[in-house]
């Protein structure tokens, strides 16, 4: 499966209301480690069955960064059945991230 952009709009539906594990990435493009954690998400998003990986940009939707008290980027966060399971700040090895998710399938 593709990475997925996570939205204000589309949060609800593609993360809180989903049948599988989600892994958000809560990033912007302006910040150095984010464009470090990238690659790493976009790969795991094309690697890993069963689970859903995007990213939510948090400066274009502030409503969803504001609601799950987002203050320090990159930060990570896995979702099952609508709840937030994970918490992960800072950048993540795509092994650490791969291992956390299998888990969940």
């Amino acid at each position: 499966m593709s990475e997925i952009t996570f939205t204000d709009g589309n949060f609800g539906g593609e993360v809180l209301k989903s049948g599988v594990p989600v892994l958000v990435d809560f990033w912007a493009p302006w910040c150095g480690p984010c464009k470090m954690q990238g690659p790493i998400i976009d790969e795991l998003a094309g690697e890993i069955q069963g689970v859903k990986v995007g990213k939510l940009n948090v400066d274009e939707n502030p409503e969803m960064a504001g609601k799950y008290n987002v203050m320090s980027i990159p930060t990570l966060v896995i979702f099952k059945g609508g709840e937030e399971i994970e918490r992960m700040t800072g950048i993540q090895t795509k092994d650490d991230l791969a291992g956390k998710l299998e888990k969940l399938i």
